[in-house]
């Protein structure tokens, strides 16, 4: 009975053993010892009594397996979460990456900086032109006219003797000369010129600048008082023969430059100061304003040929 079950034990246990290969170790370890006699054991007409014996050291060993297996179950866990844990210094990259964006917001008050600046601008104040007067709502040129070319550039042709300036007044063409043919009097009081240099198509007066019609002296007379008492306003200060000075309040500064007659003579330099108009008088003259011995501003009719002061205007 003893041999029969010391056999019945080791063939148990090899039946165990083998069961556990088929059917796995879990299957084995949930299974009641009841239920393994009745489902693998009596079948085979063992003894109940015998299986008892040989189920407690089988159950033994099978204990001692399935405590190995979840120890390997945990190392190879833990070996999973240490890789995992290591993740966390692959984020470290993020906290640098967001220094850089304060960096380029920096850059944007530098870029607003001009903007600010340009309301802070004062306007341009513009100076006043040089060689201009101002009387009432009128722009004058600060002194006679002094040019020897047409706005185009065309050289003026200067007529010296009196042959040519009669020959220039016959002919209907510009001409111009100094008092006496003297560069010094053009300095102080402008140069000469006959009607036709006035009328020129080319242009006498320089750009942004026009020749005064008989409109634009009368203008001046009323904006002065009129044209009894403009005469003195108008004159120099200086410079007029036997004291016929004015008072020059208007800044204009008349100056006694004289005339040429048709014939190419020179007069009455220091006594009279002549203009002309771009108006025409009598057949053969033109109208002319001038400034005289008496405080007055008056006007007549010339001949074209004669020479003469300019003073220009400038209008809109």
């Amino acid at each position: 009975m003893c041999d029969l079950s010391h056999r019945t034990g080791i063939s148990v246990t090899t039946k165990i053993l083998n069961w556990t290969v088929e059917r796995g170790l879990n299957a084995v370890i949930n299974l009641s010892p009841e239920r393994f006699i009745n489902d693998s054991l009596i079948k085979g007409g063992i003894v109940k009594k015998t299986l008892k014996i040989s189920l407690t050291g089988t159950f033994a060993i099978i204990l001692v397996c399935s405590c190995l297996m979840p120890c390997q179950e945990l190392a190879a866990q833990t070996g999973t979460t240490k890789t995992v844990q290591k993740t966390p210094t692959q984020t470290k990259t993020a906290p640098t990456q967001k220094k850089t964006v304060p960096a380029q917001k920096k850059t944007t008050p530098s870029q607003k900086k001009p903007s600010t600046s340009k309301p802070a601008a004062k306007p341009a104040v513009k100076a006043p032109e040089a060689g201009t007067l101002k009387i009432g709502s009128q722009i004058w040129a600060a002194a006679n006219l002094n040019v020897v070319t047409f706005r185009n550039g065309d050289t003026i042709p200067e007529a010296r003797t009196n042959e040519e300036w009669v020959a220039a007044g016959k002919a209907g063409k510009p001409a111009w000369c100094y008092y006496n043919n003297d560069p010094k009097h053009g300095q102080k009081y402008g140069r000469l010129y006959n009607w036709f240099a006035v009328t020129d198509p080319r242009g006498l007066a320089p750009k942004g600048w026009a020749l005064p019609d008989a409109a634009d002296w009368n203008k001046l007379a009323v904006q002065l008082g009129g044209a009894g008492r403009a005469g003195d306003k108008l004159k120099s200060s200086s410079g007029w023969a036997d004291g016929f000075i004015g008072t020059n309040e208007s800044g204009f500064n008349g100056l006694p430059g004289g005339y040429r007659v048709e014939n190419g003579t020179f007069r009455n330099i220091g006594s009279i100061s002549t203009c002309w108009t771009t108006n025409e008088g009598k057949p053969g003259t033109a109208v002319d304003y001038y400034l005289g011995q008496r405080g007055s501003l008056e006007s007549s009719n010339n001949p074209k040929a004669s020479g003469e002061s300019v003073r220009c205007i400038r209008k809109n």
